[in-house]
């Protein structure tokens, strides 16, 4: 807590938006969040074309997104909030009750920077935030188990996309490679004699050259492209 200009107290931490077209889900995941000192629940919305309008309204550090919604489903308004330059550096995490493949894959393509299932704890759902919020990707357990299943039972690709990949250096390649297998910064520079910091210079830089926003879609690339194939 500090003091605002006026003198007031007011709570500081990263700021979530909760999308959801039940009140009392919204209402649950709130008193959730709200126990964190560090996290502030700003506003909610019912549907994905609130979820676009109060996002550019209130500027949140992170998106709470369900994906079946009237007006607009999840997927799509995720697309819309992460091509919206004006919107840049906000994290979308989609939210849902359905272990559906095809919405880990669609939110990821989306621009979403984690996918989790709502019985997830609620420590874990703090701890989702704050992942999400310092630039990491995020995915349960049991989703990322679901993701290899799907891609070990996907017809190899002909070869590696070497023009997409040849934006990169090899240190870059291998690090993004670490990435897609879900190390950690710490992990990768144990793995390549580097330090945490110097591992995630490299994959930021590796980001930007292939337009990624963050690692999970940097994880979409290392795989589209054959840079990284199924175990």
């Amino acid at each position: 807590m500090i003091a605002d200009a006026s003198g007031r107290l007011g709570r500081v931490g990263i700021r979530v938006l909760l999308v959801d077209d039940q009140s009392l889900v919204r209402a649950g995941f709130r008193a959730l969040l709200e126990r964190a000192d560090d996290v502030e629940v700003v506003g909610d919305a019912a549907n994905g074309l609130q979820a676009v309008d109060e996002t550019r309204r209130l500027r949140p550090d992170v998106v709470m997104m369900d994906v079946r919604m009237p007006e607009l489903d999840g997927i799509e308004a995720t697309r819309r909030i992460t091509t919206d330059p004006q919107l840049a550096g906000i994290r979308v995490v989609v939210l849902t009750t359905f272990e559906n493949d095809e919405y880990v894959f669609a939110a990821l393509r989306a621009g979403a920077s984690g996918f989790l299932l709502k019985d997830i704890e609620a420590d874990e759902l703090r701890a989702a935030v704050r992942v999400v919020h310092q630039g990491e990707s995020l995915l349960s357990p049991r989703i990322t188990s679901r993701i290899i299943a799907e891609l070990v039972t996907r017809p190899p690709l002909a070869g590696p996309d070497t023009a997409r990949i040849a934006v990169l250096t090899d240190r870059e390649r291998e690090v993004v490679a670490l990435v897609a297998r879900g190390l950690s910064n710490v992990e990768i520079g144990r793995t390549l004699f580097m330090s945490p910091a110097t591992a995630k210079t490299h994959a930021s830089r590796a980001m930007t050259k292939v337009g990624a926003r963050d690692r999970a879609q940097l994880v979409v690339f290392a795989y589209e492209t054959g840079l990284v194939t199924p175990p």
